[in-house]
């Protein structure tokens, strides 16, 4: 596939303000996106601007540091919500935040995506966490969002919204797309009685499909497992082998009797 341009690279920026503005991901001008030209060279969004009602010539130029190289506008100032994300990971090419409403309640609401229910859910976004509130304009949230950005694609802003990152702008807006469709049906779920999680042996198969398109996050574990009544898990399974860990076999002995004698 031929690289983009850098004006076809502003075009695909519109649009996608275009679709999160019509989705009702945003509201008035709230939002933004960036997208990684180089090593320190990025597009970003104008402040002041209806992210639906965007043109090319609106979209600015920045260095890492935030400086403006060209454009006429004013970049947000979430912008260095943005360059920390490129920063701490050289993999991510585009970064989406937005304020989609049913994400947004589980963030306000601070109640993580967490549970393993929907396939593509788990595929693609794995849990959701909740970065800690911090004042917009200041390192507070991009400090955040850092204590999560080595495992996660998408993250919940608390009492604020939802940022996603991708190899791609369209792999990071459709990653929001997929947060607030999983965010709705995750309400839908617990208005009829709760949702009910996959078992230990579906998500070990979900992440192995998970690692072939290469996306950050591990298996939930044995708590997961506990839950779900399946206490042999297969990812404890692998620790305990002698050639991993020469003291999980002792570990994962005694965690078995606890267990058993818990009535689990």
């Amino acid at each position: 596939m031929a690289m983009m341009n850098e004006y076809e690279i502003k075009k695909e920026m519109c649009e996608v303000g275009r679709r999160i503005y019509m989705n009702g991901f945003v509201a008035a001008n709230d939002g933004n996106i960036t997208v990684k030209i180089s090593d320190n060279v990025f597009f970003a969004t104008p402040t002041g601007v209806s992210k639906g009602y965007m043109t090319p010539d609106m979209i600015i130029k920045v260095d890492g540091e935030g400086k403006v190289l060209e454009g006429k506008l004013k970049p947000s100032s979430e912008l260095k919500m943005h360059l920390r994300v490129y920063k701490e990971r050289p993999d991510v090419k585009a970064v989406v935040h937005a304020h989609p409403p049913t994400a947004t309640g589980f963030a306000i609401a601070g109640v993580p995506l967490d549970k393993y229910t929907m396939p593509e859910a788990i595929i693609f976004l794995g849990t959701v966490p909740i970065a800690k509130y911090g004042t917009p304009s200041t390192d507070e949230i991009p400090d955040a969002v850092s204590e999560h950005l080595q495992s996660y694609d998408a993250f919940l802003l608390e009492n604020h919204g939802a940022l996603t990152v991708g190899n791609s702008l369209m792999n990071a807006y459709f990653k929001m797309e997929t947060l607030e469709f999983y965010a709705k049906i995750s309400l839908n779920a617990r208005l009829l009685g709760g949702e009910q999680e996959l078992t230990c042996d579906q998500i070990d198969k979900l992440m192995q499909v998970r690692a072939q398109f290469k996306v950050p996050g591990k298996h939930p574990g044995c708590k997961k497992c506990e839950k779900n009544g399946t206490p042999e898990c297969k990812e404890a399974q692998r620790l305990a082998k002698k050639e991993d860990n020469p003291d999980a076999a002792l570990v994962a002995e005694i965690t078995q009797k606890v267990l058993a004698a818990m009535g689990k």
